[in-house]
């Protein structure tokens, strides 16, 4: 087979906590829901924008911890467009084919 190596798609899923979530995680979205929990029980939400505010915390981190397609999940996602736009970018041009070798000596 040429020395190809080919890893299977769900290979990085038998590292994840049930097949999706991280140690970092559960703990985000476990505060997230402690903390919501905790504001249940503290104030009493007697109108719709107090309920809405008290379940805040739960559904934000609970959307960051939300798997998207090629990514971990959001929070990786935004984690990698924030580095992408405010980190220095360097490219270096290797030409049309990578892979000739082509040397500038042996020019002439």
């Amino acid at each position: 087979m040429n020395n190809n190596f080919l890893i299977p798609a769900n290979s990085k899923k038998s590292q994840l906590y049930f097949g999706l979530f991280n140690k970092f995680d559960l703990i985000l979205f476990g505060s997230g829901v402690g903390f919501s929990l905790l504001m249940m029980a503290i104030i009493p939400p007697g109108n719709y924008i107090i309920s809405i505010l008290i379940c805040l915390p739960a559904v934000v981190t609970g959307f960051l911890v939300f798997p998207v397609p090629n990514y971990h999940n959001v929070l990786t996602l935004l984690i990698s467009v924030w580095n992408f736009f405010t980190t220095r970018q360097r490219f270096i041009w290797k030409g049309w084919c990578v892979k000739d070798e082509f040397k500038e000596d042996d020019k002439k």
